[in-house]
């Protein structure tokens, strides 16, 4: 389980297409405590390590994950928001996040608020409406508010910390 609050980021190294799955190496600033079987959120998305070597480690994505997320669109040298599972003695400052995604939706404004930003999104018609206005939304891994929903759209809040620690 996550919680939607960024950790670090890391960076996309190294990307094998293997049959319909993509094998991701990447470095983050805490690879050297990970271990083989770990579950870590790469953009909100639950990824097992699968490989350590050095400063790096590996994750694999099957084609549901791809279908599903952005990481079939991630290129080395893109950065990629990082989170690991929160302890059972953690404190709890974001919302509950599974890190399993249900689909991407399309950005289709962003206002300037005077000192943050109103990103409004388009998701898929066929889900029903999925956003409560005051609920909590988890978007590339980051645990957000719902500011406003209607129909297929929702828009969030981006403060500036959050708009410069994340992706």
């Amino acid at each position: 389980m996550f919680t939607g609050i960024i950790e670090a980021q890391g960076t996309v190294n190294d990307i094998k297409q293997e049959g319909t799955n993509k094998h991701f190496r990447l470095t983050s600033p805490f690879t050297s405590e990970l271990k083989i079987d770990q579950s870590l959120a790469h953009n909100g998305v639950c990824l097992t390590v699968v490989q350590i070597q050095g400063d790096t480690y590996d994750v694999t994505a099957i084609d549901e994950t791809l279908k599903k997320t952005n990481l079939g669109s991630l290129q080395i040298g893109d950065t990629i928001n990082l989170e690991r599972c929160m302890p059972a003695n953690g404190r709890f400052d974001g919302h509950v996040v599974q890190g399993h995604v249900d689909q991407t939706a399309r950005c289709l404004e962003v206002q300037d608020q005077d000192g943050s930003w109103l990103y409004t999104f388009q998701y898929e018609a066929g889900m029903g409406n999925i956003t409560v206005e005051k609920g909590s939304i988890c978007i590339n891994g980051i645990s957000l508010t719902v500011v406003n929903s209607a129909d297929n759209q929702f828009s969030v809040a981006i403060i500036p910390y959050t708009y410069e620690h994340t992706n």
